[in-house]
């Protein structure tokens, strides 16, 4: 399916320096002429830069994104259960749901970007308390009206959520959208009880399709301030206070890309080498 994009406009940027490293003179890696990708030296984190200012990129989810992800909502939400069952849905949910009725209260689960709340609306029929955060502000009235869900139109950090809340994060192609990965990492994990979970999944840079398209690649895109691979994703989590649990990549060629005859052999080639289109981590919070 093709990912959500918009045209490069007129926006505030700023040059920075690698957020997982420190390094400060990223090598260019692809210049797509309006935008371009850098690659840190020292530990390969790749990044826009220079990079637009958050105000900018909040601006960019509107109508249009509303009018993509209902469009696509189901179908994303049936990727998003494949992705869990991937990484060991529905037993460690079912861990976390005993755990949280031997406490007197149902499961929780938090999902962070959720666009119209078609994911947390099926998560809700398996017995989940079920919350979201979305930016779009559209979408998240879309979702509080067709689902009724508890949506926040606003960033995860101004949703006013209580410590230790949530059982469960859920975080789908969300953290290359991301100006500060690491510091929303370190917030999340304030908002997990003891022994919770979150998911995050991303486009994996690493993968067959990036090493073979380069700047041709579909996650070479405006919206994507960051391209990880699992190498600096597992960096970023563990620095954040995070133990990987279980992982899993997929998709070795995209449906319509030529040669056809690569998809057949890609595609499991991928999954068991690691090197998918997309990853996925399945983590716990270290103790605070």
């Amino acid at each position: 399916m093709k990912t959500f994009a918009t045209e490069p406009r007129p926006e505030g940027l700023r040059a920075r320096p690698c957020p997982l490293c420190g390094h400060e003179s990223p090598r260019p890696l692809w210049n797509l002429e309006a935008f371009s990708f850098a690659i840190c030296p020292r530990c390969g984190l790749v990044q826009q830069n220079p990079q637009p200012l958050s105000e900018f990129v909040l601006a960019r989810y509107d109508d249009a994104y509303l009018r993509y992800e209902e469009e696509k909502q189901f179908a994303y939400a049936a990727l998003e259960m494949l992705t869990l069952r991937d990484l060991g849905y529905p037993d460690f949910g079912a861990g976390l749901a005993s755990r949280a009725r031997s406490e007197g209260r149902a499961p929780s689960v938090l999902d962070v970007g959720c666009a119209t709340g078609a994911l947390l609306a099926s998560l809700r029929d398996d017995g989940w308390d079920c919350r979201g955060v979305e930016v779009c502000i559209p979408a998240a009235a879309y979702g509080r009206e067709r689902f009724g869900l508890d949506i926040r139109p606003t960033i995860l950090e101004e949703a006013g959520f209580a410590p230790r809340s949530f059982d469960l994060i859920h975080a789908s192609h969300l953290i290359e959208h991301l100006n500060e990965p690491g510091s929303f990492l370190a917030y999340t994990r304030s908002l997990l009880a003891p022994g919770g979970r979150i998911l995050i999944t991303t486009p994996n840079i690493d993968g067959f399709q990036a090493r073979i398209l380069g700047p041709r690649w579909r996650s070479a895109i405006h919206d994507h301030l960051f391209l990880f691979s699992r190498r600096s994703l597992a960096r970023l989590l563990s620095d954040s206070g995070f133990r990987i649990r279980s992982q899993v990549t997929w998709g070795g060629w995209a449906a319509g890309l030529k040669p056809a005859f690569l998809k057949p052999l890609l595609d499991p080639l991928a999954r068991k080498t690691g090197q998918g289109d997309v990853l996925a981590f399945l983590c716990e919070a270290l103790r605070q």
